[in-house]
């Protein structure tokens, strides 16, 4: 993937250990920043195996985001996932088409400008084409474990844009909020769901994304995740037209 830019940034892939070191250390503030631990990296067995994408502040080289990508030649690989160690995955197995993991996507905490996650999308755009990419899928993050802080959120999850049948995730992981299930009754108030969204996630769904019927409760990290599914052939035509755009 060439070197993108939109904007006041600039994006490309890592290039040296200082580069994935600035990664995981923005992954650390970003994830766990606000319970008063010194600073560290985040970091696990997968950053070896994935590519790096970073995004900068042009004018002075500021990291502002980030987020990895693992490649795999189909769903016979998804075991080999990140997202495999919390989501039992055995209906993906069956996907026919080159797969990508999209982990660990984060922006700085003071950096909240929308051309960032659009130069993301762009450069997944890129990415796509260039590898004749399937399938993205990953875990999606909500900051935190309270899932009364997500209820309108996990509501119109339920309401709209659960997994289809043939590819739902089953459990895996211990600790879970069984949304679909707890939430059956709620009706969601867009305008707050929305609000509480990750943005990566919300990009996903504009596209016609999916997500598991339940959470993952992950304390180490302090976040709530969705196992989350965008199948390219799926995407509107007026919305793949955007996300090409942002790619030049």
């Amino acid at each position: 993937m060439q070197s993108m830019s939109k904007g006041r940034y600039n994006l490309r892939i890592a290039a040296s250990a200082e580069d994935l070191a600035a990664a995981q250390r923005l992954r650390w503030l970003s994830f766990r920043g606000d319970q008063g631990l010194p600073e560290a990296r985040d970091s696990d067995d997968y950053d070896a195996r994935c590519t790096h994408v970073l995004i900068e502040e042009a004018a002075q080289g500021r990291l502002v985001a980030c987020f990895r990508m693992l490649t795999l030649t189909g769903g016979a690989e998804i075991g080999q996932s990140y997202s495999a160690q919390y989501y039992n995955l055995a209906l993906l197995q069956g996907y026919n088409g080159r797969m990508v993991e999209i982990g660990r996507f984060c922006l700085h905490p003071e950096w909240h400008d929308p051309d960032i996650v659009r130069l993301a999308w762009g450069a997944l755009a890129r990415h796509v084409d260039e590898h004749q990419i399937g399938m993205l899928f990953g875990c999606s993050s909500f900051h935190g474990t309270a899932t009364e802080d997500y209820e309108d959120a996990f509501a119109m999850l339920r309401e709209r844009h659960l997994a289809p049948k043939r590819w739902l995730p089953r459990v895996k992981a211990p600790q879970i909020f069984r949304f679909a299930r707890a939430l059956r009754a709620r009706k969601a108030d867009p305008k707050r769901a929305m609000a509480v969204m990750p943005p990566l996630l919300r990009s996903y769904l504009l596209m016609g994304g999916w997500v598991s019927d339940h959470a993952v409760v992950d304390r180490q990290m302090n976040t709530l995740h969705v196992f989350t599914g965008l199948e390219i052939a799926a995407i509107p035509p007026a919305r793949a037209q955007l996300m090409r755009a942002a790619a030049g």
